[in-house]
């Protein structure tokens, strides 16, 4: 397992989720269209389930890797981070599910972003094997208009 480039309690303080909902615990790479983030999945886990990490719990993870991509850039120009929400997931491939204990690695790469609303290529790996691929859009609050809510 790497060390990451910044505490977990950094980590934490960088993407709205509050425990028992952090789904992070590494920030192993992060450049101007790409982060990588860690995760040591615990076995209490609220998404683990007959001793594996579900299809739930992965989603989410690569959507607070997206958060904390905004956060940590955000945090080096000392600003503060709106609050995000997913606006779409697509072409999600499950290919196997981490057991609980486990440390996977994840990895977005930014295709776009515009006015609040960031699109991606996500993927996870454990062991160096692909386990989920998926793309998704996530939208700052601060971005949407009031009369969509």
């Amino acid at each position: 397992m790497t060390e990451s480039l910044i505490s977990q309690s950094l980590l934490e303080e960088l993407i709205p989720q509050k425990r028992p909902f952090v789904m992070l615990s590494h920030l192993l790479e992060v450049d101007e269209s790409k982060i990588v983030t860690g995760f040591q999945i615990p076995t209490n886990n609220i998404f683990v389930e007959d001793g594996f990490f579900g299809e739930s719990g992965l989603v989410e993870n690569i959507a607070q890797t997206v958060a904390l991509y905004t956060g940590y850039n955000d945090f080096l120009q000392n600003k503060k981070s709106p609050v995000g929400y997913i606006g779409a997931i697509n072409n999600v491939q499950v290919y196997s599910l981490p057991l609980a204990g486990s440390f996977i690695q994840t990895e977005v790469q930014v295709i776009t972003e515009f006015m609040g609303v960031t699109m991606i290529q996500g993927q996870i790996s454990f062991n160096k094997e692909l386990i989920v691929s998926l793309k998704m859009k996530t939208v700052l609050a601060n971005q949407i208009p009031e009369n969509t809510l």
